[in-house]
Protein backbone atom coordinates (compact mmCIF):
# COMPACT_ATOMS: atom_id res chain seq x y z
CA UNK A 1 0.00 0.00 0.00
CA UNK A 2 1.21 3.46 -0.82
CA UNK A 3 -0.58 6.61 0.19
CA UNK A 4 0.25 10.25 -0.25
CA UNK A 5 -0.82 13.52 1.28
CA UNK A 6 0.22 16.85 -0.17
CA UNK A 7 -1.05 20.00 1.53
CA UNK A 8 -0.06 23.61 2.08
CA UNK A 9 2.64 23.87 4.75
CA UNK A 10 1.35 23.05 8.19
CA UNK A 11 -2.02 21.48 7.42
CA UNK A 12 -0.61 17.96 7.84
CA UNK A 13 0.94 18.75 11.21
CA UNK A 14 -2.21 18.24 13.33
CA UNK A 15 -2.95 14.86 11.81
CA UNK A 16 0.68 13.81 12.11
CA UNK A 17 0.78 14.93 15.73
CA UNK A 18 -2.40 13.09 16.69
CA UNK A 19 -1.08 9.85 15.21
CA UNK A 20 2.41 10.45 16.61
CA UNK A 21 3.73 9.57 13.18
CA UNK A 22 7.50 9.44 13.21
CA UNK A 23 7.99 8.89 9.48
CA UNK A 24 10.13 11.78 8.30
CA UNK A 25 8.38 11.75 4.94
CA UNK A 26 5.00 12.41 6.53
CA UNK A 27 5.64 15.90 7.87
CA UNK A 28 4.93 17.94 4.82
CA UNK A 29 4.84 16.24 1.48
CA UNK A 30 3.58 12.71 1.92
CA UNK A 31 3.71 9.33 3.56
CA UNK A 32 4.92 6.06 2.14
CA UNK A 33 4.71 2.77 3.95
CA UNK A 34 7.72 0.43 3.98
CA UNK A 35 9.10 0.12 0.46
CA UNK A 36 8.77 -3.66 0.60
CA UNK A 37 5.00 -3.50 1.04
CA UNK A 38 4.02 -2.29 -2.45
CA UNK A 39 6.52 -4.64 -4.06
CA UNK A 40 4.40 -7.66 -3.19
CA UNK A 41 2.81 -9.21 -6.34
CA UNK A 42 -0.69 -8.73 -4.95
CA UNK A 43 -0.20 -5.03 -4.29
CA UNK A 44 -0.94 -2.06 -6.49
CA UNK A 45 0.98 1.19 -6.62
CA UNK A 46 -1.25 4.21 -6.95
CA UNK A 47 -0.26 6.47 -9.80
CA UNK A 48 -1.67 9.50 -11.56
CA UNK A 49 -2.10 7.86 -14.94
CA UNK A 50 -5.88 8.08 -14.91
CA UNK A 51 -8.61 10.08 -13.21
CA UNK A 52 -11.90 8.52 -12.17
CA UNK A 53 -14.99 9.95 -10.50
CA UNK A 54 -14.89 9.40 -6.77
CA UNK A 55 -18.21 7.58 -6.69
CA UNK A 56 -17.16 4.99 -9.28
CA UNK A 57 -13.87 4.44 -7.45
CA UNK A 58 -15.66 3.69 -4.20
CA UNK A 59 -18.06 1.28 -5.94
CA UNK A 60 -15.22 -0.48 -7.75
CA UNK A 61 -13.03 -0.90 -4.72
CA UNK A 62 -14.46 -0.59 -1.21
CA UNK A 63 -11.82 0.57 1.21
CA UNK A 64 -10.17 2.93 -1.25
CA UNK A 65 -10.21 6.62 -0.39
CA UNK A 66 -9.20 9.16 -2.97
CA UNK A 67 -9.47 12.93 -2.80
CA UNK A 68 -7.92 15.73 -4.77
CA UNK A 69 -8.39 19.46 -4.86
CA UNK A 70 -7.04 20.65 -8.18
CA UNK A 71 -4.59 23.53 -8.05
CA UNK A 72 -4.72 27.17 -7.01
CA UNK A 73 -3.26 29.83 -9.20
CA UNK A 74 0.55 29.60 -9.37
CA UNK A 75 0.06 25.81 -9.12
CA UNK A 76 -0.10 25.61 -5.32
CA UNK A 77 -1.69 22.28 -4.28
CA UNK A 78 -4.57 22.45 -1.83
CA UNK A 79 -5.05 18.85 -0.89
CA UNK A 80 -4.33 15.57 -2.57
CA UNK A 81 -4.99 12.37 -0.73
CA UNK A 82 -5.03 8.85 -2.09
CA UNK A 83 -5.23 5.60 -0.19
CA UNK A 84 -5.42 2.20 -1.79
CA UNK A 85 -6.12 -1.31 -0.64
CA UNK A 86 -3.09 -3.52 -0.29
CA UNK A 87 -4.65 -6.44 -2.08
CA UNK A 88 -6.99 -5.55 -4.95
CA UNK A 89 -8.69 -8.34 -6.78
CA UNK A 90 -6.53 -10.21 -9.26
CA UNK A 91 -6.19 -8.27 -12.50
CA UNK A 92 -7.65 -5.11 -10.95
CA UNK A 93 -5.68 -1.88 -11.15
CA UNK A 94 -6.70 1.14 -9.15
CA UNK A 95 -5.91 4.66 -10.27
CA UNK A 96 -5.96 7.72 -8.07
CA UNK A 97 -6.35 10.46 -7.21
CA UNK A 98 -9.61 11.64 -8.77
CA UNK A 99 -10.03 15.28 -9.69
CA UNK A 100 -12.52 17.33 -7.70
CA UNK A 101 -13.31 21.00 -7.49
CA UNK A 102 -11.38 23.20 -5.07
CA UNK A 103 -12.26 22.46 -1.46
CA UNK A 104 -11.55 24.47 1.64
CA UNK A 105 -12.59 24.91 5.26
CA UNK A 106 -15.10 22.39 6.54
CA UNK A 107 -14.81 20.12 3.51
CA UNK A 108 -11.08 19.62 3.96
CA UNK A 109 -11.57 19.24 7.70
CA UNK A 110 -14.14 16.54 7.15
CA UNK A 111 -11.89 14.69 4.75
CA UNK A 112 -8.99 14.84 7.21
CA UNK A 113 -11.25 13.50 9.98
CA UNK A 114 -12.31 10.62 7.73
CA UNK A 115 -8.68 9.91 6.90
CA UNK A 116 -7.83 10.21 10.60
CA UNK A 117 -10.30 7.46 11.46
CA UNK A 118 -8.72 5.13 8.91
CA UNK A 119 -5.06 5.90 9.58
CA UNK A 120 -4.40 3.42 12.42
CA UNK A 121 -5.66 0.62 10.21
CA UNK A 122 -3.50 1.78 7.31
CA UNK A 123 -0.34 2.08 9.35
CA UNK A 124 -0.81 -1.45 10.66
CA UNK A 125 0.38 -2.64 7.26
CA UNK A 126 -2.73 -4.01 5.57
CA UNK A 127 -6.41 -3.57 4.98
CA UNK A 128 -8.73 -6.44 5.64
CA UNK A 129 -11.05 -7.67 2.94
CA UNK A 130 -14.03 -6.43 4.91
CA UNK A 131 -13.46 -2.84 6.05
CA UNK A 132 -16.02 -3.31 8.84
CA UNK A 133 -14.01 -6.11 10.49
CA UNK A 134 -11.97 -5.11 13.52
CA UNK A 135 -8.30 -4.65 12.84
CA UNK A 136 -5.67 -5.98 15.20
CA UNK A 137 -2.51 -4.00 15.70
CA UNK A 138 0.53 -6.15 14.87
CA UNK A 139 2.96 -6.85 17.66
CA UNK A 140 5.88 -4.45 17.53
CA UNK A 141 9.30 -6.01 16.94
CA UNK A 142 11.60 -6.06 19.92
CA UNK A 143 14.72 -5.56 17.79
CA UNK A 144 15.26 -1.99 16.66
CA UNK A 145 17.44 -0.81 13.82
CA UNK A 146 20.69 0.53 15.22
CA UNK A 147 21.55 4.17 14.48
CA UNK A 148 23.42 4.69 11.24
CA UNK A 149 27.10 5.63 11.31
CA UNK A 150 27.59 4.84 15.03
CA UNK A 151 30.65 2.85 15.99
CA UNK A 152 30.26 -0.37 17.97
CA UNK A 153 27.15 -1.73 16.28
CA UNK A 154 26.83 -4.91 14.20
CA UNK A 155 27.97 -4.85 10.59
CA UNK A 156 24.88 -6.43 9.05
CA UNK A 157 21.53 -8.11 9.62
CA UNK A 158 21.48 -10.68 6.81
CA UNK A 159 23.61 -12.15 4.07
CA UNK A 160 21.42 -13.51 1.29
CA UNK A 161 21.96 -15.28 -2.02
CA UNK A 162 19.21 -14.54 -4.53
CA UNK A 163 18.95 -16.81 -7.57
CA UNK A 164 16.63 -16.99 -10.56
CA UNK A 165 14.17 -19.90 -10.54
CA UNK A 166 11.94 -20.73 -13.48
CA UNK A 167 8.24 -20.22 -12.90
CA UNK A 168 5.99 -23.25 -13.00
CA UNK A 169 4.19 -21.79 -16.01
CA UNK A 170 5.64 -19.70 -18.82
CA UNK A 171 9.22 -18.87 -19.83
CA UNK A 172 9.84 -16.24 -17.12
CA UNK A 173 12.05 -16.55 -14.07
CA UNK A 174 11.41 -15.42 -10.52
CA UNK A 175 14.15 -14.23 -8.14
CA UNK A 176 14.22 -16.36 -5.00
CA UNK A 177 16.31 -16.39 -1.83
CA UNK A 178 18.38 -19.60 -1.89
CA UNK A 179 20.69 -18.88 1.06
CA UNK A 180 20.18 -16.89 4.24
CA UNK A 181 22.50 -16.12 7.14
CA UNK A 182 21.63 -15.95 9.94
CA UNK A 183 18.45 -17.97 10.21
CA UNK A 184 16.36 -16.36 12.93
CA UNK A 185 14.32 -18.60 15.21
CA UNK A 186 11.92 -18.08 18.11
CA UNK A 187 10.79 -14.71 16.82
CA UNK A 188 7.71 -13.02 18.18
CA UNK A 189 4.75 -12.78 15.83
CA UNK A 190 5.43 -9.14 14.98
CA UNK A 191 9.13 -9.83 14.39
CA UNK A 192 8.32 -12.77 12.14
CA UNK A 193 5.90 -10.73 10.05
CA UNK A 194 8.47 -7.94 9.76
CA UNK A 195 11.13 -10.42 8.59
CA UNK A 196 8.77 -12.01 6.06
CA UNK A 197 7.91 -8.61 4.56
CA UNK A 198 11.56 -7.66 4.36
CA UNK A 199 12.75 -10.93 2.84
CA UNK A 200 9.79 -10.97 0.48
CA UNK A 201 10.81 -7.63 -1.03
CA UNK A 202 14.57 -8.09 -1.37
CA UNK A 203 14.57 -10.42 -4.43
CA UNK A 204 12.64 -7.81 -6.42
CA UNK A 205 15.38 -5.21 -5.81
CA UNK A 206 18.19 -7.68 -6.52
CA UNK A 207 16.73 -8.27 -10.01
CA UNK A 208 14.95 -4.99 -10.84
CA UNK A 209 15.26 -5.68 -14.57
CA UNK A 210 12.15 -7.86 -14.76
CA UNK A 211 11.62 -11.60 -15.14
CA UNK A 212 12.76 -12.23 -18.73
CA UNK A 213 16.16 -13.89 -18.55
CA UNK A 214 18.21 -16.34 -20.60
CA UNK A 215 21.23 -18.43 -19.61
CA UNK A 216 24.54 -16.67 -20.26
CA UNK A 217 28.19 -17.60 -20.65
CA UNK A 218 29.46 -14.09 -19.93
CA UNK A 219 28.08 -11.39 -17.66
CA UNK A 220 29.84 -8.27 -16.32
CA UNK A 221 29.99 -8.21 -12.53
CA UNK A 222 27.91 -5.40 -10.99
CA UNK A 223 27.99 -3.92 -7.50
CA UNK A 224 25.03 -1.77 -6.54
CA UNK A 225 22.76 -0.96 -3.62
CA UNK A 226 19.12 -0.29 -2.79
CA UNK A 227 17.29 1.29 0.12
CA UNK A 228 14.20 0.11 1.99
CA UNK A 229 12.44 2.76 4.09
CA UNK A 230 10.41 1.72 7.12
CA UNK A 231 7.29 3.38 8.52
CA UNK A 232 9.32 5.17 11.22
CA UNK A 233 11.70 6.64 8.62
CA UNK A 234 14.57 4.26 9.41
CA UNK A 235 16.32 2.76 6.41
CA UNK A 236 17.88 -0.57 5.59
CA UNK A 237 20.47 -0.71 2.81
CA UNK A 238 20.97 -3.69 0.54
CA UNK A 239 24.54 -4.04 -0.81
CA UNK A 240 24.49 -6.28 -3.87
CA UNK A 241 27.03 -8.09 -6.05
CA UNK A 242 25.51 -9.62 -9.18
CA UNK A 243 27.57 -12.10 -11.22
CA UNK A 244 27.58 -15.46 -12.95
CA UNK A 245 28.18 -18.39 -10.60
CA UNK A 246 31.28 -20.49 -11.17
CA UNK A 247 30.86 -23.32 -13.66
CA UNK A 248 30.86 -24.14 -17.34
CA UNK A 249 28.27 -23.57 -20.01
CA UNK A 250 25.33 -21.15 -20.01
CA UNK A 251 23.98 -20.23 -16.58
CA UNK A 252 21.90 -17.58 -14.87
CA UNK A 253 23.34 -14.78 -12.73
CA UNK A 254 22.88 -14.69 -8.97
CA UNK A 255 23.17 -11.94 -6.36
CA UNK A 256 24.94 -11.76 -3.03
CA UNK A 257 23.04 -9.27 -0.90
CA UNK A 258 24.07 -7.91 2.50
CA UNK A 259 21.32 -6.11 4.45
CA UNK A 260 22.53 -3.51 6.93
CA UNK A 261 21.41 -0.35 8.72
CA UNK A 262 24.84 1.16 8.04
CA UNK A 263 25.70 3.34 5.07
CA UNK A 264 29.30 2.55 4.02
CA UNK A 265 29.43 1.47 0.39
CA UNK A 266 33.20 1.08 0.03
CA UNK A 267 33.54 -1.08 3.14
CA UNK A 268 30.69 -3.39 2.15
CA UNK A 269 32.09 -3.71 -1.38
CA UNK A 270 35.23 -5.16 0.20
CA UNK A 271 33.13 -7.54 2.29
CA UNK A 272 31.35 -8.69 -0.89
CA UNK A 273 34.78 -9.34 -2.45
CA UNK A 274 35.57 -11.69 0.43
CA UNK A 275 32.20 -13.43 0.18
CA UNK A 276 32.63 -13.93 -3.57
CA UNK A 277 36.15 -15.34 -3.09
CA UNK A 278 34.90 -17.88 -0.59
CA UNK A 279 31.90 -18.88 -2.69
CA UNK A 280 34.29 -19.95 -5.48
CA UNK A 281 35.60 -22.56 -3.05
CA UNK A 282 32.39 -23.58 -1.28
CA UNK A 283 29.32 -21.97 0.26
CA UNK A 284 30.34 -23.67 3.50
CA UNK A 285 33.41 -21.41 3.74
CA UNK A 286 31.22 -18.30 3.78
CA UNK A 287 29.58 -19.13 7.10
CA UNK A 288 32.62 -18.83 9.43
CA UNK A 289 33.70 -15.57 7.77
CA UNK A 290 30.26 -13.96 8.12
CA UNK A 291 29.90 -15.27 11.68
CA UNK A 292 33.18 -13.62 12.60
CA UNK A 293 32.02 -10.41 10.93
CA UNK A 294 28.72 -10.52 12.79
CA UNK A 295 30.48 -10.87 16.13
CA UNK A 296 32.84 -7.98 15.40
CA UNK A 297 31.89 -4.43 16.40
CA UNK A 298 31.53 -1.90 13.59
CA UNK A 299 34.52 0.45 13.87
CA UNK A 300 34.29 4.14 14.73
CA UNK A 301 35.27 6.63 11.99
CA UNK A 302 38.94 6.30 11.07
CA UNK A 303 39.32 3.00 12.95
CA UNK A 304 40.03 -0.51 11.64
CA UNK A 305 38.66 -3.91 12.58
CA UNK A 306 40.74 -6.99 11.71
CA UNK A 307 39.11 -10.37 11.11
CA UNK A 308 40.84 -13.72 11.24
CA UNK A 309 39.56 -16.17 8.63
CA UNK A 310 40.65 -19.64 7.51
CA UNK A 311 40.45 -20.61 3.83
CA UNK A 312 41.16 -24.23 2.72
CA UNK A 313 44.44 -24.58 0.76
CA UNK A 314 45.35 -21.00 1.63
CA UNK A 315 45.55 -21.06 5.39
CA UNK A 316 44.64 -18.29 7.83
CA UNK A 317 44.05 -14.80 6.47
CA UNK A 318 43.76 -11.50 8.28
CA UNK A 319 41.26 -9.11 6.72
CA UNK A 320 41.37 -5.43 7.67
CA UNK A 321 38.25 -3.31 7.25
CA UNK A 322 38.88 0.41 7.72
CA UNK A 323 36.18 3.02 8.07
CA UNK A 324 36.80 6.47 6.53
CA UNK A 325 37.66 9.22 8.99
CA UNK A 326 34.96 11.51 7.58
CA UNK A 327 31.89 9.37 8.15
CA UNK A 328 29.36 11.63 6.40
CA UNK A 329 30.81 10.62 3.01
CA UNK A 330 31.52 6.95 3.64
CA UNK A 331 28.47 5.74 1.70
CA UNK A 332 29.26 7.61 -1.51
CA UNK A 333 31.73 7.86 -4.40
CA UNK A 334 31.43 10.93 -6.63
CA UNK A 335 33.50 9.53 -9.53
CA UNK A 336 30.52 8.09 -11.43
CA UNK A 337 28.53 11.33 -11.13
CA UNK A 338 31.49 13.41 -12.36
CA UNK A 339 32.10 10.97 -15.21
CA UNK A 340 28.49 11.07 -16.42
CA UNK A 341 27.65 14.77 -15.99
CA UNK A 342 29.24 18.19 -16.18
CA UNK A 343 29.66 20.28 -13.03
CA UNK A 344 26.98 22.67 -14.36
CA UNK A 345 24.50 19.79 -14.63
CA UNK A 346 25.40 18.52 -11.15
CA UNK A 347 24.70 21.99 -9.80
CA UNK A 348 21.26 22.03 -11.45
CA UNK A 349 20.45 18.63 -9.94
CA UNK A 350 21.51 19.97 -6.54
CA UNK A 351 19.27 23.02 -7.00
CA UNK A 352 16.29 20.80 -7.85
CA UNK A 353 16.94 18.56 -4.85
CA UNK A 354 17.23 21.53 -2.49
CA UNK A 355 13.68 22.58 -3.44
CA UNK A 356 12.51 18.95 -3.12
CA UNK A 357 11.46 18.39 -6.70
CA UNK A 358 10.99 15.12 -8.54
CA UNK A 359 14.26 13.76 -10.01
CA UNK A 360 14.71 10.65 -12.17
CA UNK A 361 18.09 9.23 -13.20
CA UNK A 362 18.39 6.93 -16.24
CA UNK A 363 21.37 4.60 -16.82
CA UNK A 364 22.20 1.20 -18.28
CA UNK A 365 24.25 -0.24 -15.44
CA UNK A 366 22.96 -0.84 -11.94
CA UNK A 367 26.30 0.24 -10.47
CA UNK A 368 26.26 3.60 -12.26
CA UNK A 369 22.64 4.20 -11.33
CA UNK A 370 22.97 3.53 -7.61
CA UNK A 371 26.31 5.34 -7.23
CA UNK A 372 25.03 8.48 -8.99
CA UNK A 373 21.79 8.74 -7.01
CA UNK A 374 23.64 8.20 -3.70
CA UNK A 375 26.11 10.91 -4.73
CA UNK A 376 23.30 13.35 -5.62
CA UNK A 377 21.62 12.79 -2.24
CA UNK A 378 24.96 13.22 -0.42
CA UNK A 379 25.31 16.75 -1.85
CA UNK A 380 22.49 17.80 0.50
CA UNK A 381 24.56 17.24 3.65
CA UNK A 382 23.91 18.24 6.46
CA UNK A 383 20.30 17.84 5.35
CA UNK A 384 18.73 14.47 4.56
CA UNK A 385 16.37 13.56 1.74
CA UNK A 386 13.29 12.23 3.55
CA UNK A 387 10.97 11.64 0.61
CA UNK A 388 10.66 8.65 -1.73
CA UNK A 389 14.19 7.42 -2.44
CA UNK A 390 14.77 4.37 -4.65
CA UNK A 391 18.28 4.08 -6.19
CA UNK A 392 17.11 1.37 -8.62
CA UNK A 393 13.36 1.13 -9.29
CA UNK A 394 12.18 -2.42 -10.08
CA UNK A 395 10.08 -2.77 -13.24
CA UNK A 396 7.02 -3.57 -11.16
CA UNK A 397 7.26 -0.22 -9.34
CA UNK A 398 7.75 2.09 -12.31
CA UNK A 399 4.46 3.83 -11.51
CA UNK A 400 6.44 5.58 -8.76
CA UNK A 401 7.37 8.23 -11.35
CA UNK A 402 3.69 9.30 -11.41
CA UNK A 403 3.64 10.18 -7.70
CA UNK A 404 2.64 13.78 -6.94
CA UNK A 405 5.11 14.02 -4.04
CA UNK A 406 8.88 14.63 -4.23
CA UNK A 407 11.07 11.67 -5.15
CA UNK A 408 14.60 10.80 -6.19
CA UNK A 409 14.73 7.54 -8.13
CA UNK A 410 16.92 5.63 -10.55
CA UNK A 411 15.50 3.77 -13.56
CA UNK A 412 17.30 1.47 -15.99
CA UNK A 413 17.60 2.76 -19.55
CA UNK A 414 15.56 -0.13 -20.93
CA UNK A 415 12.48 1.46 -19.32
CA UNK A 416 13.11 4.94 -20.75
CA UNK A 417 10.17 4.88 -23.15
CA UNK A 418 7.79 3.69 -20.44
CA UNK A 419 8.95 6.50 -18.16
CA UNK A 420 8.69 9.14 -20.89
CA UNK A 421 5.10 8.12 -21.62
CA UNK A 422 4.07 8.31 -17.94
CA UNK A 423 2.09 11.37 -16.79
CA UNK A 424 4.60 13.44 -14.82
CA UNK A 425 4.61 17.04 -13.62
CA UNK A 426 7.67 19.23 -13.06
CA UNK A 427 10.30 16.50 -13.18
CA UNK A 428 14.03 16.59 -13.90
CA UNK A 429 14.85 13.54 -16.04
CA UNK A 430 18.60 12.90 -16.24
CA UNK A 431 20.15 10.65 -18.88
CA UNK A 432 23.43 9.49 -17.31
CA UNK A 433 24.49 7.57 -20.43
CA UNK A 434 24.50 10.65 -22.67
CA UNK A 435 24.97 13.32 -20.03
CA UNK A 436 21.76 15.19 -20.93
CA UNK A 437 18.49 16.35 -19.39
CA UNK A 438 15.55 14.79 -21.23
CA UNK A 439 13.02 16.79 -19.22
CA UNK A 440 13.35 19.76 -16.88
CA UNK A 441 11.28 22.51 -15.28
CA UNK A 442 13.41 25.15 -16.99
CA UNK A 443 14.40 27.34 -14.03
CA UNK A 444 17.10 25.13 -12.53
CA UNK A 445 19.85 27.68 -13.29
CA UNK A 446 17.98 30.45 -11.45
CA UNK A 447 17.24 28.65 -8.17
CA UNK A 448 20.53 29.29 -6.36
CA UNK A 449 22.01 32.73 -5.58
CA UNK A 450 24.29 33.64 -8.54
CA UNK A 451 27.38 34.50 -6.47
CA UNK A 452 27.23 31.26 -4.47
CA UNK A 453 26.53 29.31 -7.64
CA UNK A 454 29.71 30.72 -9.21
CA UNK A 455 31.70 29.83 -6.08
CA UNK A 456 30.63 26.17 -6.38
CA UNK A 457 31.41 26.05 -10.11
CA UNK A 458 34.86 27.55 -9.56
CA UNK A 459 35.69 24.96 -6.89
CA UNK A 460 34.36 21.99 -8.86
CA UNK A 461 36.11 23.14 -12.03
CA UNK A 462 39.41 22.05 -10.48
CA UNK A 463 38.16 18.49 -9.86
CA UNK A 464 39.41 16.80 -13.04
CA UNK A 465 42.97 18.16 -12.86
CA UNK A 466 44.22 16.25 -9.82
CA UNK A 467 44.88 12.48 -9.33
CA UNK A 468 43.01 12.22 -6.04
CA UNK A 469 42.08 9.17 -4.01
CA UNK A 470 38.40 8.40 -3.60
CA UNK A 471 38.29 10.04 -0.15
CA UNK A 472 40.11 13.16 -1.38
CA UNK A 473 37.77 13.46 -4.35
CA UNK A 474 34.69 13.06 -2.15
CA UNK A 475 35.89 15.81 0.18
CA UNK A 476 36.74 18.11 -2.72
CA UNK A 477 33.30 17.68 -4.35
CA UNK A 478 31.27 17.82 -1.14
CA UNK A 479 33.17 20.77 0.35
CA UNK A 480 31.72 23.56 -1.86
CA UNK A 481 28.16 22.37 -1.24
CA UNK A 482 28.71 22.24 2.53
CA UNK A 483 30.13 25.75 2.28
CA UNK A 484 27.01 26.83 0.38
CA UNK A 485 24.83 25.80 3.33
CA UNK A 486 27.25 27.39 5.81
CA UNK A 487 26.86 30.74 4.04
CA UNK A 488 23.08 30.52 3.60
CA UNK A 489 21.81 28.91 6.83
CA UNK A 490 24.89 28.51 9.04
CA UNK A 491 23.58 31.18 11.44
CA UNK A 492 20.51 29.06 12.37
CA UNK A 493 21.61 28.38 15.98
CA UNK A 494 21.49 32.11 16.84
CA UNK A 495 17.78 32.19 15.98
CA UNK A 496 16.60 29.33 18.16
CA UNK A 497 15.16 30.94 21.30
CA UNK A 498 14.89 28.65 24.30
CA UNK A 499 12.42 28.50 27.16
CA UNK A 500 13.41 27.81 30.76
CA UNK A 501 12.87 24.07 30.20
CA UNK A 502 15.34 24.08 27.31
CA UNK A 503 12.75 23.68 24.52
CA UNK A 504 13.80 25.71 21.51
CA UNK A 505 11.68 27.74 19.09
CA UNK A 506 13.04 28.74 15.72
CA UNK A 507 12.55 32.42 14.77
CA UNK A 508 12.05 31.95 11.05
CA UNK A 509 11.35 35.54 9.99
CA UNK A 510 14.25 37.04 11.96
CA UNK A 511 16.49 34.23 10.62
CA UNK A 512 16.17 35.07 6.94
CA UNK A 513 15.91 38.83 7.52
CA UNK A 514 19.38 38.69 9.10
CA UNK A 515 20.85 37.99 5.65
CA UNK A 516 22.27 41.06 3.91
CA UNK A 517 22.21 39.69 0.35
CA UNK A 518 18.80 39.95 -1.33
CA UNK A 519 19.55 36.98 -3.59
CA UNK A 520 20.48 34.75 -0.64
CA UNK A 521 17.48 35.97 1.35
CA UNK A 522 15.17 35.15 -1.55
CA UNK A 523 16.57 31.60 -1.75
CA UNK A 524 16.47 31.01 2.03
CA UNK A 525 12.81 32.12 2.25
CA UNK A 526 11.99 29.22 -0.09
CA UNK A 527 14.38 26.76 1.50
CA UNK A 528 13.01 27.19 5.04
CA UNK A 529 9.65 25.89 3.75
CA UNK A 530 11.13 22.56 2.67
CA UNK A 531 11.07 19.38 4.66
CA UNK A 532 14.86 19.18 4.40
CA UNK A 533 15.17 22.30 6.54
CA UNK A 534 12.14 21.58 8.77
CA UNK A 535 13.53 18.24 9.96
CA UNK A 536 16.96 19.74 10.52
CA UNK A 537 15.54 22.58 12.62
CA UNK A 538 13.28 20.25 14.60
CA UNK A 539 16.37 18.32 15.72
CA UNK A 540 18.20 21.57 16.50
CA UNK A 541 15.25 22.78 18.62
CA UNK A 542 15.38 19.59 20.69
CA UNK A 543 19.15 19.76 21.24
CA UNK A 544 20.24 22.34 23.81
CA UNK A 545 23.79 22.44 22.45
CA UNK A 546 24.78 22.54 18.76
CA UNK A 547 26.04 19.29 17.30
CA UNK A 548 29.83 18.96 17.29
CA UNK A 549 29.78 17.36 13.84
CA UNK A 550 31.44 18.24 10.56
CA UNK A 551 28.90 20.91 9.60
CA UNK A 552 29.24 22.72 12.91
CA UNK A 553 33.05 22.72 12.54
CA UNK A 554 32.70 24.33 9.11
CA UNK A 555 30.35 26.98 10.56
CA UNK A 556 32.90 27.86 13.27
CA UNK A 557 35.71 28.02 10.70
CA UNK A 558 33.64 30.35 8.52
CA UNK A 559 32.82 32.63 11.46
CA UNK A 560 36.52 32.80 12.38
CA UNK A 561 37.37 33.74 8.79
CA UNK A 562 34.80 36.55 8.88
CA UNK A 563 36.25 37.86 12.16
CA UNK A 564 39.78 37.88 10.74
CA UNK A 565 38.55 39.61 7.60
CA UNK A 566 36.86 42.36 9.63
CA UNK A 567 39.95 42.72 11.78
CA UNK A 568 42.16 43.19 8.70
CA UNK A 569 39.75 45.73 7.23
CA UNK A 570 39.85 47.79 10.44
CA UNK A 571 43.65 47.64 10.44
CA UNK A 572 43.80 48.90 6.84
CA UNK A 573 41.50 51.82 7.68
Amino acid sequence: MTFFLATPRGSWEELRSEQQCQDAASVNAGVQLPSWVPSHPSCSIIGCSAWKPLSSLWKAAPGVASWSCGWRRKRQPLLRLSVASLCPEEGETLHAPCRLEEMEGQVIGGMLRLFHSRLPRLRAGSLQDNPRDPVKEPERPQEHCLPTFAGGQHFFEYLLVVSLKKKSSGPDYEPTITYQFPKRENLLRGQQEEEERLLGAIPLFCFPDGNEWASLTEYPRETFSFVLTNVDGSRKIGYCRRLLPTGRGPRLPKVYCIISCIGCFGLFSKILDEVEKRDQISMAVIYPFMQGLREAAFPAPGKTVTLKSFIPDSGTEFISLTRPLDSHLEHVDFRSLLTCLSVEQILQIFASAVLERRIIFLAEGLSTLSQCIHAAAALLYPFSWAHTYIPVVPERLLDTVCCPTPFMVGVQMRFQQQVMESPMEEVLLVNLCEGTFLMSVGDEKEILPPKLQDDILDSLGQTTHEPWTSEQLNEHVSGPFVQFFVKTVGHYASYIKREANGQGHFQERAFYKALNSKAIRRFVKKFVKTQLFSLFIQEAEKSQTPSAGYFQRKILEYEEQKKHKKSREKTVK
